[in-house]
């Protein structure tokens, strides 16, 4: 089993100098798993590292702007990925396929804890998909997973750690 990850100080996220005042800032570690290994050649390789980067970045910048979950550690695994247009690889993959007029129903499926500054584990569980085609907002790749990526940073950023 393969597993990728992200792993990023909050300080360095952020742009900040890494110092001794900073040290209680939460560590966000993101992976691979789940349904997602089996369908990385599938979606790209590049494709899937740039979204553990991006749902590590979202996470960090958020934590960081409300002042949340100091000391904590919070890890995290995407465990599904759905593009609303097709990856590079999967254009690649099938020449007939229009990264332009193809649009799909996308969305992200994220897992994991939040490992408290006390030692608490608290687990995290949020996927936020269209439900129809009319649902789909934008017209980036990742547009609908960069919405589950927000959504749950504010929800981890307020304590609202419920299983969605």
């Amino acid at each position: 089993m393969r597993r990728f990850a992200f792993i990023a100080p909050l300080a360095l996220v952020v742009g900040m100098a890494a110092s001794p005042a900073l040290a209680q800032d939460p560590q966000v570690n993101v992976t691979v798993g789940g349904d997602l290994i089996d369908k990385v050649e599938e979606l790209g390789q590049r494709d899937v590292d740039r979204q553990v980067e991006r749902l590590t970045t979202v996470v960090a910048r958020e934590l960081a702007r409300s002042g949340s979950l100091e000391g904590a550690q919070i890890n995290l695994v995407l465990t599904d990925l759905k593009p609303n247009r097709p990856t590079f690889q999967q254009a690649v993959d099938k020449p007939g396929l229009s990264i332009i007029d193809s649009i799909s129903i996308g969305g992200a499926t994220i897992e994991g804890e939040v490992v408290t500054a006390d030692g608490q584990r608290l687990p995290v569980s949020y996927s936020r998909y269209s439900t129809t085609l009319a649902d789909v907002y934008g017209y980036s790749t990742w547009q609908d997973a960069e919405q589950a990526y927000g959504r749950l940073a504010s929800n981890l950023a307020s304590g609202r750690l419920v299983t969605r």
